[in-house]
């Protein structure tokens, strides 16, 4: 690397720390910007800006969205009696893409884990139970990660949402235990939707 100048090197490293480039494919992108016109280079430049600037997070799903609401929350057209519990708002878009849910989302912003020090008050658990509590929502639907956290954090869930007349289900087989949602196919993800199974704590079940 050491033949390139030291502001290309600047370019390089900035570009590498980001997920999924490496060296050599982070050089590769900086020598297409170095060639790009110059106004392509601003407007990327500018989008990136733009995109800081302009985003945030829902106020009801905490998705991200540039006013209040995203466009999912907003969108008149969703079923407003089903609701989606996700990790992350890459496991959010990995299942709209999938095109099998129509109902609502709400973004956890991580799990539960003691080992790191993240309890129920670090992710949006406590905004959870109040849109259960003041929305229409008829079902539930915990779709947390096939990992130890994301059992633990969906049975915590349960634990704080279970009423009567609310329906909770679990997303079903096609998800391999220690599986991640936002990097499992399409169709994967569109049979775990729709052979979800209903959710009950385990002393329920005796």
């Amino acid at each position: 690397m050491k033949a390139y100048p030291p502001v290309v090197l600047d370019v390089i490293d900035r570009i590498k720390r980001l997920p999924g480039f490496g060296e050599k494919s982070a050089a590769r992108l900086t020598l297409y910007l170095i060639n790009a016109p110059d106004r392509e280079a601003e407007s990327l430049a500018e989008a990136i800006l733009r995109m800081k600037r302009d985003l945030t997070f829902c106020k009801k799903c905490f998705h991200l969205a540039e006013g209040d609401l995203c466009t999912i929350c907003s969108d008149p057209s969703r079923n407003k009696e089903e609701i989606c519990v996700v990790e992350t708002i890459s496991d959010l878009i990995a299942i709209e893409q999938a095109g099998v849910f129509k109902g609502l989302y709400h973004v956890l912003h991580g799990v539960l884990n003691p080992l790191e020090n993240i309890g129920p008050d670090e992710i949006r658990i406590k905004e959870l139970v109040d849109r259960i509590q003041t929305e229409p929502i008829k079902e539930v639907i915990i779709a947390t990660n096939p990992s130890a956290q994301g059992e633990a954090t969906a049975h915590y869930i349960l634990g704080l949402i279970q009423k009567e007349g609310l329906k909770v289900t679990r997303i079903g087989l096609g998800i391999p235990m220690g599986g991640d949602i936002k990097y499992t196919d399409k169709m994967t993800i569109t049979q775990a939707m729709l052979g979800r199974r209903p959710f009950e704590r385990e002393e329920t079940k005796r």
